[in-house]
């Protein structure tokens, strides 16, 4: 456990860890990739094995949202972290199949792990120091038209209630929006629910997919303040599929026989 009252750092240790923060980040997030290899073997098995094996019903809403080109965010909620394998295996379903980018925390980006997450599309960010070599490459995708998926609440919540969105999603999309005319980039929000806390076999799962946000809705006037509206949207977009899903799953997973 940490000390409830922890040394106070030296102004040269701030310094000293910011600096080393900012190293970091821009050494390890300008680039991502999808290995042509790996990529289709772990969507293969990922769709048609793990997933339908491990879980019990699955449920996707809402799919004739997420547009088969142009330059998306999906933005979900984070329940778990079987999130990350539910939201390609929703994109696949609505036809959305190819360059899914994922914008994930540095720590996941270690060992074996790290060394699948690299390879199937992922770059790290780090929360709380942000580089902006993370956000250039954000940009860069959607320009180039790729999927990019951010977790906008920043971690795993549990408790089915939506928290505080990180400002980061909306910047990095006004960004894009504001580099080239008529770019189109959309948010689509997501809401994932899980009929336990922690999913474990059998586990039923819905899946909301709600209407996008057209970013360039919001690009004008200052950024801050666009940033700020365009969070605060999605916030209450996320919050409605989330109490609606609840709704949704309460009914469904009561008719449901026990495995």
């Amino acid at each position: 456990m940490m000390d409830i009252y922890p040394a106070t750092p030296t102004s040269e240790q701030k310094l000293a860890n910011t600096r080393a923060h900012t190293q970091v980040a821009n050494t390890t997030a300008k680039t991502s990739r999808v290995s042509s290899w790996l990529a289709p073997v772990a969507y293969l098995l990922g769709r048609y094995f793990l997933i339908p094996s491990f879980f019990g019903h699955i449920q996707i809403l809402g799919q004739e949202n997420i547009p088969e080109s142009g330059p998306i965010i999906l933005a979900p909620t984070h329940r778990a972290r079987w999130d990350a394998l539910l939201v390609p295996y929703a994109a696949i379903a609505c036809n959305r199949k190819k360059d899914l980018r994922f914008m994930v925390t540095s720590s996941e980006c270690k060992g074996l792990q790290g060394w699948f997450v690299r390879r199937l599309g992922g770059f790290p960010v780090d929360p709380k120091h942000p580089s902006i070599t993370t956000l250039r490459h954000g940009v860069d995708l959607l320009q180039q038209r790729k999927t990019l998926v951010i977790f906008p609440e920043g971690g795993i919540y549990r408790d089915g209630e939506v928290h505080p969105l990180k400002p980061g999603i909306a910047r990095l999309a006004l960004s894009a929006e504001s580099s080239q005319p008529d770019l189109g980039v959309k948010i689509i929000p997501i809401s994932i629910n899980y009929s336990q806390s922690y999913p474990n076999w059998g586990t039923d799962v819905i899946i909301h997919i709600g209407s996008s946000i057209k970013v360039a809705d919001y690009n004008h006037g200052s950024l801050k303040q666009n940033a700020k509206c365009l969070t605060s949207d999605l916030a209450k977009v996320l919050q409605q599929l989330s109490h609606a899903e609840t709704e949704i799953a309460n009914h469904t997973f009561a008719q449901m026989p026990n495995s």
